[in-house]
């Protein structure tokens, strides 16, 4: 399969009117974003837990980081509630489920080959900082590297946001609405900029709340099976 697999046009996916597509484990569904694979795949989905579902024991050949949405996550290292940012990097492995469901947004074959940086963060126990180049931005740093950067953002009603990212971006709506392009993104809308393409949003009238991962566009991982 592959869906939204040129890495240098802007792709856009409106999660929320997407139908769920069963999963091979009973009670899994997924919302696909992009992905180049089948069941083995560079991929980012959004996935829903229903109450007591489980997946397999799996190894993260490729690596995977996600983001609790709802609810809260499980394995056998820890409950993971909303808010929460996971990275498990190549050579771990686990036996996700959710005793009361979830719903997550997750990346998998993304990782720099050599990263072993494994963590999680709540960013709810996390302080926003007010960024000082742009008015109305406020900050949480999830994840920095030489190779990427992963943070949460909220924008205040009615902020312009203009944004060179490096190396491509992608941002997810967690809360709110924005425009781009004559666009209008709601909760759970998906945007993926390739590299050298300009960020220029406007905040709604409720203001937004955005996922950003900024970098790894200019460096493509891709699944042994691509």
């Amino acid at each position: 399969m592959r869906l939204n697999a040129d890495f240098t046009k802007r792709a856009v996916v409106h999660a929320a009117s997407v139908p769920w597509i069963a999963s091979p484990m009973k009670g899994v569904e997924r919302r696909m974003l992009d992905r180049i694979g089948d069941e083995v795949a560079r991929a980012t989905s959004i996935v829903r837990y229903a109450p007591g579902s489980h997946f397999s024991a799996h190894n993260h050949d490729g690596g995977e980081e996600f983001l609790v949405l709802e609810g809260t996550f499980q394995d056998e290292h820890g409950d993971y509630p909303a808010g929460t940012y996971v990275r498990n990097p190549p050579g771990t492995s686990h036996t996700p489920g959710a005793e009361d469901g979830c719903t997550i947004l997750v990346k998998l074959w993304q990782f720099d080959p050599d990263d072993r940086n494994q963590f999680s963060r709540d960013s709810t126990a996390m302080d926003w900082i007010a960024s000082a180049s742009q008015p109305g931005v406020e900050k949480i740093q999830l994840h920095t590297d030489a190779r990427e950067t992963v943070r949460m953002e909220r924008w205040a009603s009615g902020t312009t946001i203009n944004h060179e990212p490096e190396g491509g971006a992608e941002i997810l709506v967690l809360e709110g609405s924005f425009q781009e392009s004559d666009e209008a993104f709601s909760t759970w809308s998906w945007l993926r900029l390739p590299p050298g393409a300009p960020l220029r949003a406007v905040a709604g009238p409720e203001g937004c709340k955005v996922w950003v991962k900024e970098g790894h566009l200019a460096d493509i991982q891709q699944s042994p099976l691509s």
